[in-house]
């Protein structure tokens, strides 16, 4: 079986560095006169392993006008620049430098710029010159920005108003006052170390980091995030007894699709879904690693675009997709939001990784629960396509490899946290779902994804024509095993407790062209053609540019032209949530939320249909 949306995936993320990447180039020219009053600041805000994310901030400290800037480090062999952004970065061996573009050179007294590069090895930077004066900043000898204040504390919480403790922050020149965000925006500055926020809304969910700032003006690392509830406010939402009712949203989803987490709040969809799977974190060097860390986390959001209505500024903690469902679930605080590593396209580092499960789960728990980000997420889904079997690629690692894995992060990421796990919906004989041990690996897992979609499809390019998401065999179906009744049954029959069984939906059709025959069983000549892969197109093109026109194992199908497609209609997607109920499921998730029309057409389907 083949998953649509994992191929995808890691075609997009390759094309991203073209929208923000500053081509490196030959040395630079001669540094502008030096501006003493003025600091750079230099930090490291990711490191996966292989390589890292650096960001320069310079910031004019003086009274006159900075009209250009010029950094200047030296790295050491091994360390490298490979692509940058928001400045012109160049080298001389191991001397590199950081210069202005034509619009970020001008900086008023008081006034910061940031510019990122992304690196290899594992090198700090040294002697750093600013306009050809000391950098006098940050991570280079001079005035260090101060550290992390403790994670505050809440209490005298009510319907309106929170107050906030927090343990000092400590500065080799003193700490000034700090800085006080609610969910990603600054709502005040005080001098001492607790603050009362008022004007909130009664049964709602905040959550609140502090950052220092230091005599000098430098604002130092954000510290963990409290979440804090509002008293009053009626019902709490869905109970432990509710179905889920589980999205995928994808990080690249922002780029051609231009889907933001905005939109799942425009068409509906916000208040009608309890959970949301982020995709995807990759899995290399035995480890969770960031995926787009651009997109993730440093997109700048604009008014129009932001869940909230609110831009976002170039200092803020945190930006991107992990800031834009911050917000989503500032507004929908019943939305539990968990994030998805491996995929399609990733999974081939989990047989590595898996060598040391203890290891390789304390560095998901580690990622999941940054600081920077902890609040926005209520825990993990794995994605591993497939352990000891194949996929992209194959793992011959043993049956147990998947309980091991389950209870090492069970271990790791505790009671409290969501462990889930995306799994395999190949129930033919001698199958995917019995190469590993999903039965004993239950236990560990609070639900699985079982990905009943992806059955059939145009990589079998003649045909015959069939269903990619069947909920019940039929006379003439290609590969007995292969529909979503079949792969629940044997997963009970293997000790999976109903409950934890989410049925899967695909906002997608899978087609073929050169089809005369409309009932399924039809011969092809290869791929229909789709908007962003051939084979596929999204239910809210489908709806309209193919319309279904015949029914056959509880999905629909669409015979138009010579091309011939099949997908879930919102008609289709009742009568699945009707037999999840009968069966005891837990309840339903979905591949992907832009698939769906503009009004969240089956994403109110699923909801309907388990209510």
């Amino acid at each position: 079986m083949r998953i649509r949306h994992k191929a995808v995936a890691g075609l997009t993320t390759l094309l991203l560095p073209l929208a923000t990447l500053v081509a490196l180039g030959a040395p630079a020219e001669a540094a502008p006169d030096a501006a003493p009053e003025a600091t750079a600041t230099y930090a490291k805000t990711q490191d996966w392993g292989n390589g890292f994310e650096g960001k320069w901030t310079i910031k004019n400290t003086g009274t006159t006008t900075l009209s250009s800037w010029n950094v200047q480090w030296d790295f050491p062999a091994d360390t490298k620049v490979t692509s940058a952004w928001d400045a012109t970065v160049t080298n001389s061996g191991t001397r590199w430098t950081g210069k202005n573009l034509s619009w970020n050179g001008t900086l008023a007294p008081g006034a910061s710029v940031s510019f990122g590069f992304n690196g290899t090895g594992p090198g700090a930077p040294s002697k750093c010159t600013l306009n050809g004066g000391s950098c006098d900043g940050g991570s280079v000898p001079g005035d260090n920005p101060p550290s992390a204040p403790g994670t505050p504390t809440a209490s005298d919480v009510t319907d309106t108003s929170a107050k906030l403790d927090w343990k000092p922050a400590t500065d080799d020149k003193g700490v000034k006052n700090y800085d006080v965000l609610r969910d990603g925006a600054k709502v005040g500055t005080v001098t001492g170390t607790s603050y009362t926020d008022s004007g909130l809304t009664a049964g709602t969910d905040y959550s609140y980091t502090v950052q220092a700032r230091d005599t000098a003006d430098q604002t130092g690392p954000a510290s963990g995030a409290v979440k804090v509830r509002t008293t009053g406010g009626g019902d709490p939402g869905p109970g432990p007894g509710d179905k889920v009712k589980l999205g995928y949203f994808t990080e690249w989803g922002v780029y051609q699709r231009n889907y933001h987490a905005k939109n799942i709040a425009t068409s509906g969809s916000a208040g009608k879904i309890t959970h949301i799977n982020y995709s995807f974190g990759n899995v290399q060097g035995g480890k969770c690693t960031m995926g787009d860390s651009y997109a993730a986390i440093d997109k700048a959001y604009t008014a129009d675009q932001s869940v909230d209505g609110v831009a976002d500024t170039w200092d803020q903690p945190l930006r991107g997709n992990f800031n834009q469902l911050r917000k989503l679930k500032a507004k929908y605080p019943n939305i539990k939001i968990l994030w998805s590593f491996g995929g399609w396209t990733w999974s081939g580092g989990f047989t590595d990784a898996m060598k040391n499960p203890a290891a390789f789960a304390k560095s998901c728990h580690d990622l999941v629960e940054d600081p920077r980000w902890a609040d926005v997420f209520d825990g993990i889904d794995l994605d591993w396509e497939y352990p000891n079997a194949c996929g992209l690629s194959c793992d011959t690692s043993g049956p147990a490899v998947f309980k091991t894995m389950m209870q090492a992060f069970r271990n790791q990421f505790g009671a409290k946290n969501l462990v889930t796990a995306a799994i395999t919906a190949d129930a033919s004989s001698g199958g995917k779902i019995d190469a590993a041990d999903y039965g004993g690996a239950a236990q560990y897992s609070d639900w699985y994804n079982v990905m009943t979609y992806d059955f059939f499809g145009a990589w079998a390019a003649k045909g015959p024509t069939a269903p990619h998401s069947p909920l019940t065999s039929y006379a003439g179906i290609p590969q007995e095993g292969f529909n979503s009744a079949a792969a629940i049954a044997k997963l009970k029959a293997k000790g999976v407790p109903s409950a934890k069984l989410l049925l899967g939906i695909g906002f997608y059709g899978r087609g073929w062209t050169g089809v005369t025959q409309k009932e399924p069983g039809g011969s092809a000549t290869g791929a229909a053609p789709g908007t962003y892969e051939a084979g596929i197109e999204d239910y809210k093109v489908l709806k309209n540019s193919c319309p279904s026109n015949g029914t056959v194992a509880g999905t629909a199908y669409a015979h138009c032209g010579n091309n011939w497609w099949s997908y879930d209609t919102p008609s289709t997607v009742r009568s699945k949530m009707t037999w999840a109920k009968e069966q005891g499921l837990g309840g339903a998730f979905f591949w992907e939320f832009s698939g769906d029309t503009a009004n969240g057409e089956l994403v109110s389907a699923i909801n309907d249909g388990l209510k």
